[in-house]
């Protein structure tokens, strides 16, 4: 059966590529079709109708054309601009993070449903109001589950015993925890604390939510970030080049509240 020539996706942009003087070339996650690359013709020019529609990170409905190499949209019509987040440089540098792991880390034309859900959740949870990383280490820990790389937290990775209490390690090699015994020297490795473990235990099977309400020590949150970005940055081989951008404005941040700036 020949597929239509046009069709209909709620999508949000991911980031886009300026193509030609008019042009752009948009990523998209896509609800029904997962990511995808599709061009915006004249979304440079002024007035141009589809402009304000494909900037990240703005969740549209769009209608699209099927393309020789790339398909083309066609109409757009934006359903959340999030401008709350525009507004504010942590929240949207964090939004540039989300959706950057998003692009590292899917491949073209595997749709993911609840992955597009968890992506648009997130982002709605994004606030200027809230300035903690919970919002960050949730989708971080929620992203590889759907992706199925979900880390092992309740027994040991290597001899699957029960972990206790007390000192444990996790191995982003190995995929999750090891218990002291098999914590072996050709395993790279960190030390885990019972709270972290505790945290990241809740977080893979509650919903936003109840995350939400943890509170957590500056310790405790600076020990879940490390974490979760060694074993991200160890499953894709690379380093998310807005980490870094991130960790500027965290210390920035730091140094002004230090000083009582605000």
């Amino acid at each position: 059966m020949t597929s239509p020539r046009t069709y209909q996706t709620q999508a949000i942009v991911i980031k886009q590529t300026k193509l030609g003087e008019a042009d752009k070339i948009v990523t998209l996650y896509t609800l029904e079709f997962g990511k995808l690359k599709a061009v915006a013709k004249g979304a440079c020019r002024p007035g141009s109708k589809l402009g304000g529609n494909v900037e990240p990170p703005n969740y549209s409905l769009l209608m699209l054309a099927k393309g020789r190499n790339l398909d083309i949209i066609t109409q757009s019509q934006t359903m959340d601009g999030f401008s709350s987040l525009k507004g504010d440089l942590w929240c949207i540098s964090c939004g540039f993070y989300i959706l950057e792991l998003i692009d590292v880390s899917t491949t073209e034309g595997s749709p993911n449903e609840p992955l597009f859900d968890l992506l648009l959740d997130t982002l709605k949870n994004l606030s200027p109001s809230n300035g903690d990383e919970t919002v960050l280490r949730y989708f971080e820990l929620q992203l590889l589950h759907h992706l199925g790389y979900r880390p092992q937290l309740h027994k040991c990775v290597v001899c699957s015993s029960s972990l206790k209490p007390g000192l444990n390690f996790f191995s982003p090699g190995q995929g999750g925890v090891l218990c002291p015994g098999c914590n072996h020297a050709e395993f790279a490795s960190r030390a885990i604390s019972i709270d972290a473990l505790k945290v990241l235990r809740l977080w893979q099977d509650c919903n936003y939510s109840t995350a939400s309400r943890v509170r957590m020590s500056s310790n405790l949150s600076s020990e879940l970030r490390q974490l979760m970005q060694e074993y991200i940055t160890y499953l894709l081989q690379r380093e998310v080049k807005s980490m870094a951008w991130l960790e500027q404005l965290r210390r920035g941040i730091t140094v002004d509240s230090d000083c009582g700036v605000n």
